[in-house]
């Protein structure tokens, strides 16, 4: 990728640099810190657990060495992590920001801020999840959502009908009427520059799927294989794109072409919801097109 042109970053702000998966953020947030100084810190949900630093594709050595790097690797296993714990340790981290990552909730409450829900007990959690498991378990609890939240939420996403209808119940209050009283945000707009990369989905697919094959000559099967005594498909760091295939393929139910080729599926399908995000939540961020090589 060609060097990129940093005169139209503001060296006086924090930068927050959105994109999809593959897309080159990284990149442009070590060329970023190298030219004009800053930290730079992860907003990827995959990229903080610490067994998967090659799957997730965190900074290498090298990377760690040009540049201070912030929040990556730093969250072990079992343990459960929120985007409001993310927020916390952001808000205690120093200077110039660059924050950089593809989870589009996390971008999103850091510039627009995050609302201060309480927890769902577990027990209502596990009934929700029950209820999704029935034929028409979607359709339930759409059905008991408040009208305010169900004419905000993606009823097709049940993640989205599910959180709203843990909130409802847990709290009595919907989780429309609990965004509305959002708290400021950590960086105000006055404050920050907003990018989103942006690329050719042709090109950025290609890009994908060479990453992948080169994830697996660094180690990537390595990674899952030393993973696989403590796999819990519904864990949260189960969740890195490419890791349920890999264990797939360890656990003898596909070959190694299979699971790459699904894990590749995957993290085009994962661009995709992620383009989505960008352009719904973030639309007068500044576009940055990438796509030569």
């Amino acid at each position: 990728m060609r060097d990129p042109d940093l005169t139209q970053i503001d060296p006086a702000r924090h930068l927050v640099i959105a994109g999809p998966t593959a897309s080159g953020k990284s990149a442009l947030a070590l060329a970023v810190a190298r030219a004009q100084g800053g930290l730079i810190v992860n907003a990827d949900a995959l990229q903080i657990w610490s067994c998967w630093r090659v799957l997730t594709a965190r900074p290498d050595a090298a990377d760690l060495a040009a540049a201070p790097h912030a929040l990556y690797g730093h969250v072990a296993p079992g343990r459960a992590y929120s985007v409001g714990d993310w927020l916390r340790e952001v808000a205690g981290l120093p200077g110039r920001l660059i924050v950089v990552g593809g989870t589009g909730l996390y971008l999103t409450a850091l510039t627009r801020g995050l609302a201060a829900i309480p927890p769902v007990p577990d027990a209502v959690r596990a009934r929700a999840d029950a209820i999704l498991a029935e034929p028409q378990g979607l359709a339930r609890l759409v059905g008991d959502l408040d009208a305010p939240s169900r004419a905000r939420i993606d009823l097709r996403n049940p993640a989205r009908v599910q959180r709203a209808w843990e909130v409802l119940t847990a709290t009595g209050r919907g989780i429309a009427d609990w965004q509305a009283r959002t708290p400021p945000p950590l960086l105000s707009p006055d404050r920050v520059q907003g990018l989103v990369v942006t690329a050719d989905r042709d090109w950025l697919a290609d890009r994908i799927a060479r990453r992948f094959h080169a994830m697996l000559d660094q180690g990537a099967l390595e990674e899952a294989r030393a993973a696989l005594p403590a796999w819990d498909p519904a864990a949260q760091w189960a969740r890195a794109i490419g890791a349920p295939e890999l264990i797939a393929h360890l656990q003898g139910r596909m070959t190694l072409p299979e699971a790459t080729e699904r894990a590749v599926i995957a993290s085009c399908q994962y661009a995709k919801s992620q383009r989505i995000w960008f352009r719904n939540r973030m639309p007068d961020w500044q576009l940055w097109p990438v796509g030569h090589d």
